[in-house]
Parts: structure tokens; C-alpha cells; sequence
């Protein structure tokens, strides 16, 4: 009886493997869209955009963007989660998705249960900066003046929850400081807000405020990566400017739903790690300051739940309330 059962066995696994390759020789059967839950324009969709449209001429099939902004992100996962494990929707993930879990107290969907890692697609630092006319010269200023005058200092972020505000409360941790976080809704309020000398320094990413760094309307400090940028080569890291511990880059991958073939996951990477690497697209990914970041479905794993612990600990230790 062992044996039967383990024979019977022994042939489900066959026969899913089979259908599996089968599945893979006939993918892709139709269009395949890629939802971004972002709006247009935005870092996310430029990139996304780009990789789509180089897919779509290599893969066979047409491959189709669907902005899906909306609460938080959570609309486009939970329409992955509900789409067929067949390999023709995916979905663009980033490090928010990591903050989500520790964020909410319930979430329509989960990224173990529903999502299957496809690729690593980029990565992108963040960057410190206070207005053209701050006094701050350099980031042990900044630390030193919020010390010596915290009632008289605020750091801007955009959003509650974000990834810059938690950025922000993880670098507050290290230096020991206690100064207020101003939100706002957008990265242009907090520019003005910089200039306006309503707050004295603001945490952002770097493609979302590269372009006022390279105008002067702002000055950036410190990046949060190992070492110094191509394109902010004056700027210096963290490390160097006195902050070791603050390294920090963020993260963009693709997932499709759980239960897809292994067989078509692995096309989709192939697929993406050619896109990525195609000469027009590592253009427009410079043009946005989003390094490429090939990698395995394990990869993107290991990355997402590397983000999911460190926030997870940054949330707790700040008592942020979840929703």
C-alpha cells in the first residue's frame, strides 16, 4: 500500500511536470500585461514602460502596461493574486511592498502565499538634502544643528509610512536624533518646503529630486549608498560623512502569481534580464537614476525579505500605528 501510494505520487509529479513544460512551449499564448501600481510617469512606469516595450519585440507577444494606483499599491497585488498562474500578467514590486506587511494589519493579499518572485529589475539609492540656501554645508552639521536646536529643526518626508519616512526614523535611530518628520503628499511640497525654511533637511529618493540637486535648487549631503554616484560624484556617502551605519538602496523586481509553471517564471526572467540589459533600455534607466539589478527569483526573495525585517524592526522601535 506505501509503495502504491508513493507510485501515485511519483506520477502526479511527473505529470505536473509535464504540463508544466507543456504550459512553457506555449507561453506566451496572448498579450502579457505588466500592472504597475503606480500613476504615470512616475519612476515605476518609466522603467516599466521601457522594459515592456523591449520585451514585447523579443517575446512574441505584445506586452501591455495597466497603471493601477490606489491604495498604497494594494489594488495591483490583489489583482495578481486573483489572476490566472499562467505567466501572461505580472506585477511591478519594489520595497513598499516589503513596508506593507508591518504597515497594515491586514493586507488582501500575501506576497508568500500569493506571489511567485520572477527577477531583480533595479535598484536606486536615497539622498539627504537641504535647500540652496541652508547654512548646513555638510551632514554632521545638519545632526549637530538638530541637537543643538531641535525645536528649530524638522526633517520632511513625503507620506506616513513611506519609504523615505522610514528612512528618515532609521537614520534618527542611528545618530540619536529626536527632532519632528513633517509629512507631505508630494516630493515637489517638500522642495518647497526646504526653500520655504519650513523644514532644514529632507530624505527623498534620488530619482525624485536628481533633477533640483543637478538645477541647485537643493544640496545634497549624503547619499545612502557604499560608495559614491556616477552622476553626484561631490556628494558623499553617509559612511564617509560620518554615518556608517546608514546604507541603504532601494529595489524594483517582477512577480507573477503563485503556482505559475517554474518553467514559464524562468522565460519571463530570461526575458527581463534581456530587456534590462538592452542598450536603449539601460539608457532610459540611467536618464531616471535606476541601476539595473539582474538577478534570480531567489535573489528578489532574499531582497524582499531582507527590506521586510529591517522595517518591520524600524516600525516596532518607532511605535508607528498600523492601519
Amino acid at each position: 500500500m506505501k509503495k502504491f501510494a508513493l507510485h501515485v505520487v511519483a506520477a502526479f509529479a511527473v505529470a505536473a511536470g509535464v504540463v508544466g513544460i507543456a504550459a512553457a512551449q506555449e507561453f506566451p499564448s496572448r498579450p502579457i500585461k505588466l500592472i504597475i501600481g503606480f500613476g504615470a510617469g512616475g519612476l515605476g512606469d518609466t522603467a516599466g514602460r521601457a522594459i515592456a516595450q523591449h520585451m514585447s519585440t523579443t517575446i512574441g507577444k505584445p506586452v501591455v502596461v495597466e497603471n493601477m494606483p490606489g491604495a498604497g499599491g494594494s489594488l495591483a497585488a490583489s489583482t495578481l493574486a486573483r489572476s490566472e498562474p499562467d505567466g501572461h500578467t505580472m506585477l511591478w514590486v519594489s520595497g513598499q511592498n516589503a513596508i506593507a506587511p508591518s504597515m497594515f494589519k491586514s493586507l488582501p493579499y500575501n506576497w508568500s502565499r500569493d506571489f511567485a518572485p520572477v527577477a531583480t529589475v533595479g535598484k536606486f539609492d536615497y539622498v539627504i538634502v537641504v535647500g540652496k540656501d541652508s547654512p548646513l554645508k555638510t551632514l554632521k552639521e545638519a545632526i549637530e544643528a538638530s541637537k543643538k536646536n531641535p525645536d528649530k529643526f524638522n526633517i520632511a518626508v513625503i507620506s506616513a509610512g513611506s519609504a523615505q519616512h522610514l528612512n528618515a526614523l532609521w537614520f534618527k535611530s542611528l545618530t540619536g536624533m529626536t527632532v519632528p518628520t513633517v509629512h507631505f503628499k508630494t516630493t515637489g511640497q517638500v522642495v518647497g518646503a526646504l526653500l520655504a525654511g519650513d523644514v532644514q533637511v529632507a530624505f527623498e529618493t534620488l530619482p525624485g529630486v536628481i533633477g533640483q540637486i543637478k538645477s541647485g535648487t537643493v544640496r545634497a549631503l549624503a547619499v545612502s549608498s557604499g560608495e559614491r554616484l556616477a552622476s553626484l560624484p561631490d556628494v558623499p556617502t553617509a559612511r564617509e560623512a560620518g554615518v556608517p551605519e546608514y546604507l541603504m538602496t532601494s529595489w524594483n523586481g517582477i512577480v507573477v502569481p503563485a503556482k505559475t509553471p517554474k518553467e514559464i517564471v524562468m522565460r519571463l526572467n530570461k526575458e527581463l534580464r534581456t530587456a534590462v540589459m538592452a542598450p536603449e533600455v539601460k539608457k532610459r534607466l540611467a536618464d531616471i537614476n535606476l541601476d539595473p539589478m539582474l538577478g534570480s527569483p531567489e535573489d528578489l526573495q532574499k531582497v524582499f525579505d531582507s527590506d521586510l525585517n529591517r522595517w518591520r524592526k524600524v516600525i516596532s522601535d518607532a511605535k508607528l500605528p498600523t492601519n
